[in-house]
């Protein structure tokens, strides 16, 4: 039976497989920022910005639909700077808890009495 519209044949692939589509920027900047953000080399704004790249190349990989690539940098990215993003609430948490348990508050801290004495000058 011949078909109305002719068949479609692929191209040859000669036993390769199909060459994967491209890493979005985003996706791979995201993973970077977030990392350098756990690792404490730019502490608060790696991790800000790696959330935003993160989410911003999901947005991309789910609209070029299928020419680009890097999901899973991306959701790593995501993942990382959030974990960061908690750990970095626990931090303040116990600097707050530290403050007031602790007899003598803050100022028993060296740095936060540094940090008094710069701010009684203002």
């Amino acid at each position: 039976m011949e078909q109305p519209y002719g068949s479609y044949t692929p191209p040859p692939s000669y036993g390769y497989p199909p060459p994967a589509p491209p890493t979005n920027g985003l996706a791979i900047a995201s993973l970077v920022l977030s990392l350098l953000g756990l690792i404490g080399v730019l502490p608060l704004l790696g991790t800000v910005l790696g959330l935003i790249f993160g989410y911003s190349a999901r947005n991309q990989i789910a609209q070029s639909r299928g020419t680009q690539g890097g999901e899973g940098l991306a959701k790593a990215g995501i993942i990382m700077g959030w974990v960061t993003l908690g750990i970095w609430a626990l931090g303040i948490c116990a600097i707050i808890i530290f403050g007031v348990a602790v007899p003598g508050g803050l100022a028993s801290c060296a740095l936060c009495a540094d940090l008094e004495s710069l701010l009684q000058g203002y």
